[in-house]
């Protein structure tokens, strides 16, 4: 797969069309991974995102403006938590979840965030890969996470607090 030049990431609202959008692909791959897990559903209803909660949003377009990829990040004390990372699959592999980390990462530090925490599932091998290989190190379970073992949680976390 070849790489696209470096993708545009637009800071957009929460209910952004191509955000919502993308947002929808995502939660169908992620149903269909998760599929066979009893009661998954359910807990993933209890932990919804509040709206309001949604600080930055990022949208990550392609050449022709095409979104293929997005990234939010919500206040957790003095951390951003880095929320519905995804990046659609015809653009996998060139450098657009890079792009969105760096975008998160870049926001968290001008915001004053100590750290970029987050949380993802036991069957995202691939994204526990990308966090490893840009720094992230695995942390223990944060609060609503650690309350739900069935989630079978990785969470992780960078620090990006400037230090003067």
């Amino acid at each position: 797969m070849t790489t696209d030049p470096k993708p545009t990431i637009r800071r957009v609202a929460w209910d952004d069309p191509d955000a919502v959008a993308l947002r929808a692909e995502m939660a169908v791959e992620i149903d269909a991974r998760y599929a066979d897990r009893a009661g998954i559903a359910a807990v993933h209803e209890a932990l919804a995102i509040d709206d309001a909660e949604m600080e930055f949003v990022g949208v990550a377009y392609a050449q022709a403006l095409r979104p293929v990829g997005h990234t939010a990040l919500r206040w957790r004390g003095r951390d951003l938590e880095l929320k519905r990372v995804y990046v659609t699959p015809a653009s996998r592999g060139t450098g657009v979840s890079t792009a969105l980390l760096r975008w998160s990462e870049d926001v968290a530090r001008e915001a004053g965030a100590d750290r970029v925490i987050l949380q993802t599932g036991d069957r995202q091998p691939d994204a526990v890969r990308l966090y490893e290989r840009e720094g992230y190190e695995r942390i223990p379970d944060y609060p609503p996470y650690d309350a739900v073992p069935e989630l079978h949680s990785t969470c992780m976390a960078k620090a990006v607090r400037q230090t003067v």
